[in-house]
Order: C-alpha cells, then sequence, then structure tokens
C-alpha cells in the first residue's frame, strides 16, 4: 500500500485558514456562508432623533425693576392646586444667594426655586420682620428689613422634607442675612436683613425677575442694590 504523501506547507495553509475563521461564525467546511450585511442609508439631518423631551428653560424677566417700593410690590400667578402625590402649592426646594459685584450696578441676589409654577409673591419694606401667626420678632442683621410673602406656596412637602437653604447670616456688604417668617396654610414668608447708610432713608432699590432654570425649577430672584 501506499502512503498519500502531503506537503507540509499545504498542512499549514489549513490550519492558518481555521485560525483566521471568526469565533462565532457559525459555518462548517461545505456549508453556505452567510450573506454578506447590506448597509442601511444613513438618516438625512431632518431625520436625526431628537433628544428626551425636557421642561424648557426660560430666560430671565424683570417683574419689578430697579425702584424701592414704598408700598408692597404684589406680582400676581395664578396657582391650580395639584392631586397627590404631589404637594398641593409649589414647594419651595432651595433658596441660594450669589454676589455680583462686577455688575453694573452691583447687587447681591437672593433666589427662591420653587418644583411648580410661580405662585403669587409680595415684596414690602418694614420695620421688622414678625412670625406669621404669633406675631413674635425675628431677630436679623442690619438696619433694614424687607419682608418677602409668598401666596399659594408651601416650604415643606408631604414626605417632610424642607427647603435647602443656606445659614442665615450672609455677610455680604448690604444684604447682611434673612430670616424665615412662616410656613401656614398656602402663605410661606421670609425677610431680608439689609445695611443702609445711617441717616437713611432706610431702604435700598431692589430687583425682582423670574425665570426656569434646566432642571425645571421655577425661581423668583431678589437683587439687592450692593451701595
Amino acid at each position: 500500500m501506499r502512503r498519500l504523501f502531503v506537503p507540509t506547507f499545504v498542512l499549514l495553509a489549513a490550519f492558518g485558514v481555521a485560525a483566521c475563521e471568526p469565533a462565532g461564525a457559525g459555518t462548517s467546511i461545505g456549508s453556505p456562508r452567510p450573506a454578506p450585511a447590506v448597509s442601511l442609508p444613513r438618516p438625512s439631518a431632518t431625520e436625526r432623533p431628537q433628544p428626551p423631551a425636557a421642561t424648557p428653560q426660560q430666560p430671565y424677566r424683570v417683574t419689578y425693576g430697579w425702584a424701592v417700593p414704598s408700598r408692597p410690590a404684589r406680582v400676581p400667578h395664578t396657582v391650580v392646586m395639584r392631586d397627590p402625590p404631589a404637594p398641593p402649592f409649589p414647594f419651595l426646594v432651595r433658596i441660594q444667594v450669589g454676589d455680583h459685584p462686577g455688575e453694573n450696578p452691583a447687587y447681591t441676589r437672593i433666589t427662591f426655586a420653587f418644583d411648580g409654577p410661580w405662585p403669587t409673591y409680595e415684596i414690602a419694606y418694614q420695620r421688622e420682620l414678625t412670625q406669621d401667626g404669633s406675631g413674635n420678632p425675628v431677630p436679623l442683621p442690619g438696619n433694614s428689613v424687607l419682608r418677602i410673602t409668598f401666596t399659594d406656596a408651601q416650604a415643606h412637602d408631604d414626605q417632610g422634607r424642607q427647603t435647602e437653604r443656606p445659614g442665615f447670616n450672609l455677610g455680604y456688604p448690604t444684604l447682611k442675612g434673612y430670616g424665615f417668617g412662616g410656613d401656614f396654610e398656602g402663605q410661606v414668608t421670609y425677610g431680608l436683613g439689609i445695611q443702609v447708610r445711617p441717616n437713611s432713608d432706610q431702604a435700598l432699590p431692589i430687583r425682582v425677575g423670574e425665570l426656569v432654570r434646566a432642571d425645571g425649577t421655577y425661581v423668583v430672584a431678589v437683587d439687592v442694590r450692593r451701595a
């Protein structure tokens, strides 16, 4: 019987082909190979997928210009009570403060961010800040008080969360601090402790504005002149 002689280079070539076969190709010797993939046409610019819908950010708008409110300045809004589990009124999520000494005019801003539409609010200079209900005075730094009252609002929710806020003593040139006056029956009250020049009319010009942030919160911004 004659032995069949296979050259070494043929065996090496066969092993090389097997080694280059992609893993999981699922083909065997003699079986048909799968049809080549068909590349789909790219979508046109008008067919690009859109990002998920989000609350649109609304630009800042002034609701009370630079002035001294000789009488209470009121900005009305209509609030529709919400169904549970949401708080019935817009919830005051957080308070933040920032200084803007490089602006013209320079000012310090305190913002009140709500999780729903803007509530009605009123701003007025008063001799002192008192607690809603008890009438007890709330101590504030400075020598002038600006009272801010939100109507159809609340500073707590059904889970017991309270408003996130910085410390009451701020120490800016004119906005020295702020205080909490109450959160009762849809009314939330805060007071700003403002430092004015001695023997002045005990009031500084203020500006109030509104905006919607990218996180969906509705913001009331109160600017105190840094003079």
